[in-house]
């Protein structure tokens, strides 16, 4: 196989926006592109937070998935205060809801909902930990006293540490990890805990959002951290560790609610995810990791077949699009306007 040509089992994307409504003729495709499947966040307006909910929500998904596409959504439920044990047997049972999304309340976009005192809710999560379904966690304090570039690893000592000692069997995701502490945490855990890695908190530190002016478009949570931790993810993700798997944490918001005085939080990545990862695998000398990260380690801790199919790509420079449309708006894409080296290979590609 030639060093310009990689082949790979097609992955899935871990963690991933959607939006819905009219939102969904841009972000599905975009995803369905590159991913043969991704579990859906269930942080809309209102919240997904049945079972019943989650397969409406699915079959809007569907209908926006391009003709001929096999693209399958994983849905997941929203844990609120109210979740009961009997929705979380009825999420057991249901073949297209594979997880319940934790966020503490107020951490981040739409997370108004979430948890207020985890200690409440310790018989759901119980139910969950006997039932083998996973918890995925936004990890982060929301404790106004604590530094928004320490809610991390104060949330990993404070909750996400009890937690385990707790409910040592517990299937844990911690999502979107950005500190050289969240690496060595989940390294030492058991293997029911792993973790996803972002793209951006990949490509990207709190250099790239502050120095010589505040990017909206790199304001994510959660925020970047500095280069140090960066390295970390960098050297987790590309480590060939099955705790660590790939999940975009794309999360489209319209330019205006980006460019203004109080910003929203998320990166747009899904027009080229898997080409941004490649291109940072390639420069981290780690080609022959990127199968294991993108394609088999989190079809394993979900307990999913890995895909059949696969997926080519060519060392091939191209320029992101400036934007997208975005409901009555557009959408700012990561790497908007800039040159990305490695391209999805297409009918095009192949004559």
């Amino acid at each position: 196989m030639s060093s310009d040509v990689l082949s790979i089992i097609q992955p899935d994307d871990w963690h991933l926006h959607f939006r819905d409504g009219n939102a969904l003729a841009t972000t599905v495709p975009h995803t369905a592109k590159a991913f043969a499947r991704a579990i859906v966040m269930p942080n809309l307006k209102p919240p997904v937070t049945t079972v019943a909910e989650a397969i409406a929500y699915r079959n809007r998904i569907l209908a926006a998935v391009p003709s001929g596409n096999n693209f399958q959504p994983l849905m997941t439920l929203y844990f609120t205060d109210q979740l009961t044990t009997a929705e979380i047997e009825l999420a057991s049972n249901n073949d297209f809801v594979q997880a319940v999304k934790y966020y503490p309340a107020g951490a981040t976009t739409n997370s108004e909902n979430g948890v207020t005192d985890i200690e409440t809710t310790y018989p759901v999560i119980e139910r969950m930990e006997e039932l083998g379904l996973p918890l995925l966690i936004h990890g982060e304090s929301t404790d106004s006293k604590v530094d928004i570039f320490d809610r991390e690893k104060v949330f990993i000592d404070s909750t996400l540490a009890p937690l385990l000692a707790r409910f040592p069997t517990l299937r844990v995701v911690l999502e979107h990890i950005t500190t050289s502490n969240a690496v060595q945490f989940v390294e030492q855990q058991a293997a029911n805990v792993a973790a996803t890695i972002t793209p951006h908190h990949l490509m990207y530190n709190r250099n790239d959002l502050l120095v010589g002016g505040v990017r909206p478009h790199f304001y994510c949570l959660p925020i970047l951290k500095r280069n140090t931790h960066q390295h970390a993810l960098l050297e987790a993700a590309t480590g060939g560790n099955p705790k660590f798997f790939l999940g975009t944490d794309s999360a489209p918001h319209g330019k205006a609610d980006k460019e203004n005085s109080c910003g929203c939080a998320g990166i747009y990545s899904a027009p080229g995810a898997l080409e941004m990862y490649t291109e940072i695998f390639d420069e981290c000398g780690a080609l022959d990791k990127l199968e294991g990260f993108a394609s088999f380690f989190g079809a394993d801790f979900y307990q999913l077949p890995r895909n059949q199919s696969r997926i080519s790509l060519t060392r091939r420079k191209w320029e992101m699009a400036e934007s997208f449309e975005l409901n009555k708006d557009v959408v700012v894409p990561m790497r908007a306007k800039e040159t990305i080296n490695w391209h999805i290979v297409d009918a095009t590609d192949e004559k």
